[in-house]
């Protein structure tokens, strides 16, 4: 529970823990910001990495900071396509024995969220790819699923690279464009929050959905 209080209470405050990190790293921010979107898109076992909420306060932060928003997309969007890669590549080599390793006696990724990935690939095909861009945990999974299922390289990095370019610059620019916008630093927290909501939405509505067919039959 303390770790979860943790990890809400830095995604929700992220500007700020982006600021100190700047401060103390100066242009090594752009590493920074390229490792932590990378673990979360291009290792399954790190699905909860705050990576909308980061792509927008970086995008705020621009023209308060040293941080230039001609770098800061290229370097998003490179992180999150050898992201997905790297997970599809684990996927399609290791297989669900990656799903095995566990974190005091539970595993890493719910089962629920990996049964919920494939309804989505059943629904929507490699589209998938672009739309789990904009839902956490799933988008992490997704790339992995496509891997385990033999998805043909080519058409994965169509659709990555689609779904990076829609998932990156939108957030990024939305932050930039809004970034002096008085109410929006001062409520910042807030709007990360309803950022978070919207996106995990979708996966709450799917899992009451099928909660209700089954009291249903």
């Amino acid at each position: 529970m303390e770790a979860i209080q943790t990890l809400l209470n830095f995604i929700l405050h992220i500007d700020d823990q982006l600021k100190i990190l700047i401060n103390d790293y100066h242009n090594w921010i752009y590493l920074i910001l390229f490792l932590i979107i990378f673990v979360e898109t291009g290792i399954v076992l790190f699905p909860f990495l705050p990576g909308d909420s980061l792509l927008f306060a970086a995008g705020i932060l621009v023209p308060d900071t040293i941080l230039e928003i001609y770098i800061l997309i290229p370097v998003c969007l490179l992180a999150a396509i050898l992201g997905n890669t790297s997970n599809y590549i684990i996927g399609r080599y290791l297989g669900e024995r990656a799903l095995k390793i566990k974190f005091r006696g539970k595993p890493m990724v719910k089962p629920e969220y990996l049964e919920r990935t494939h309804v989505f690939y059943e629904k929507y095909g490699p589209i998938t790819l672009v739309i789990t861009r904009f839902i956490p945990i799933i988008r992490t999974i997704s790339p992995f699923v496509a891997g385990v299922g033999k998805m043909s390289y080519g058409k994965f990095t169509l659709y990555n690279i689609i779904g990076a370019f829609l998932w990156v610059i939108p957030f990024t620019v939305a932050g930039y464009l809004l970034g002096q916008n008085e109410f929006v630093k001062k409520y910042f927290e807030f709007i990360a929050l309803g950022i978070i909501l919207l996106s995990v939405l979708p996966i709450f509505f799917a899992l009451f959905k099928r909660k209700f067919q089954k009291n249903k039959t």
